[in-house]
C-alpha cells in the first residue's frame, strides 16, 4: 500500500511538472506571436500615417484641419504604444506567475 502511496505521488508530482514545462513553452511561443502581431500594427499604422500625410500634403486644406489630422495621428501613435506596452507586461506577469507556481512544486 505504501510503495503505491508514494508511486503515486511521484507520478502526480511527475504530470504537475510536465504540464507546468508545457504552458512555459506555449508561453514562448506566445511572447513570439505577440511580438510579430505588434510589429505588423505599428508597421500597418506607420504606413497609414504615410499615407494621411502624402493626402494632406497634396489637397489644399486650413491649417486647422491639418494640426487636427497631426494630433490625431500622435494621439493613435501614443494609444498603440501604450496598449502594446501593457500587453507585453501582461504577458510577463502571466510568465512570472508560472515560474512562480514551478518552483512551489
Amino acid at each position: 500500500m505504501r510503495k503505491l502511496f508514494v508511486a503515486s505521488i511521484v507520478v502526480f508530482a511527475g504530470l504537475c511538472l510536465s504540464g507546468s514545462w508545457s504552458a512555459a513553452q506555449d508561453l514562448k511561443g506566445e511572447r513570439v506571436q505577440v511580438k510579430m502581431r505588434q510589429k505588423a500594427e505599428r508597421k500597418a499604422m506607420k504606413l497609414a500615417h504615410k499615407y494621411t500625410k502624402q493626402s494632406l500634403n497634396s489637397r489644399d486644406l486650413p491649417r486647422s484641419q491639418r494640426l487636427m489630422m497631426k494630433h490625431q495621428m500622435q494621439r493613435e501613435r501614443r494609444e498603440l504604444r501604450e496598449r502594446q506596452r501593457d500587453e507585453s507586461q501582461d504577458l510577463r506577469d502571466r510568465q512570472k506567475a508560472l515560474r512562480e507556481s514551478q518552483n512551489r512544486y
